[in-house]
């Protein structure tokens, strides 16, 4: 969640939804609302802040009982869809987590979740009783709405980005896999996406159980086969003899290389935060039967800290003959993301072939003017 996306919650939204509260609940103060909301310190929060900081003026402002308050939103959650409106699961997460209100938190979860989306909202109660909670997940595996089967993995990610943290599932994923079995051949790639990165979370603690998995799904249905794919990214990546050998790739060994030659350059060689490089690259196939190969960059990004951590940008992943020649260029650009910052100092750059490193180069980056 970019920070940029705070900007949504502004004076005008927030009169225009208290305006929709007002029409089904008339002693809702939208003017108070709207001044509480934003007193303060409102420009320095962050976006899941100012999330928090309406779910509890709201509930300020509406009447104290949980299920009077879930009727007013209930009567306008026809109005309220979208990434905004995040803050009706939050609604239930602060109000209504204790276990007098389990079924009505349940019913409001369910609806409100196809609405924006309760992968956030799910996890607290999830912590407070698991196999609760898990029974209800599985249920909603079952649903006929796609939003609230893909909720059902979803918020059962282990490490849900932006997400609180599921530490009993990365200890033990078995709750979640046997959600996952239920939702493994879905028809709505919503939800299929949902359970290959549930299944790429999995393998970042257990990469064991996540290979048998796959081992064990591959090849039952065409989808299934895209989930297992993007579910195993991660072990991929990593280029272990076992999952190379599961989606086809050649392995390299030390006495039988991939490639008899591989170079690998950068222009600029020196360059400031901000500008782009053009990365160049030659790799020629070893003669023989074809190969499956995935071809890929590594930058050794410099940190803060002045260690090192490297991320991989994929350039091809394909079958060719032997004896293929494989060049192409790539714009690499340094600019600064809200997920990556740059640091200046020499950056390694490496060119991968099924995971082993087959050539390398490195570039200067400085701050500039």
């Amino acid at each position: 969640m970019a920070d940029a996306l705070k900007d949504m919650y502004n004076q005008a939204f927030l009169q225009g939804f208290a305006t929709k509260v007002h029409s089904a609940y008339k002693p809702f103060d939208e003017k108070s609302f709207v001044e509480k909301v934003m007193q303060g310190d409102w420009e320095d929060l962050a976006l899941k802040q100012r999330m928090r900081r309406i779910t509890l003026t709201l509930g300020e402002h509406l009447p104290p009982s949980f299920s009077e308050a879930l009727a007013i939103l209930y009567a306008i959650e026809d109005t309220c869809n979208g990434f905004p409106y995040l803050f009706f699961p939050d609604f239930v997460e602060v109000y209504g987590l204790s276990s007098e209100h389990w079924e009505l938190s349940m019913e409001a979860l369910q609806r409100f979740t196809a609405r924006s989306s309760a992968e956030f909202a799910v996890r607290p109660f999830i912590l407070r009783d698991p196999e609760r909670m898990m029974w209800q997940m599985s249920n909603w595996a079952d649903h006929p709405n796609e939003h609230v089967r893909r909720l059902s993995s979803e918020g059962c990610r282990p490490r849900l980005p932006w997400g609180q943290a599921l530490g009993i599932f990365k200890q033990d994923p078995v709750p979640v896999l046997g959600i996952l079995e239920k939702l493994k051949a879905d028809p709505s790639l919503y939800v299929r996406k949902s359970v290959a990165n549930n299944l790429n979370d999995i393998a970042k603690d257990h990469p064991a159980i996540v290979l048998e998995t796959a081992a064990r799904w591959k090849g039952a249905n065409p989808d299934t086969d895209w989930i297992v794919r993007h579910g195993c990214r991660t072990l991929i990546r990593q280029a272990t003899p076992e999952v190379l050998a599961l989606f086809g790739y050649a392995v390299s060994r030390d006495d039988d290389p991939i490639t008899d030659f591989a170079e690998l350059l950068a222009q600029p060689t020196e360059l400031t935060i901000g500008e782009n490089c053009e990365l160049r690259y030659d790799v020629h196939v070893r003669q023989g039967e074809p190969v499956h190969l995935r071809i890929e960059y590594g930058i050794d990004f410099v940190k803060a800290g002045g260690k090192h951590s490297r991320k991989l940008f994929l350039l091809s992943d394909k079958t060719v003959t032997g004896g293929s020649r494989l060049s192409a260029a790539r714009t690499h650009r340094w600019a600064d993301l809200t997920t990556r910052r740059h640091y200046p100092g020499e950056h390694r750059i490496v060119l991968l072939v099924n995971g082993k490193e087959v050539a390398e180069t490195s570039l200067n980056l400085t701050l500039g003017n």
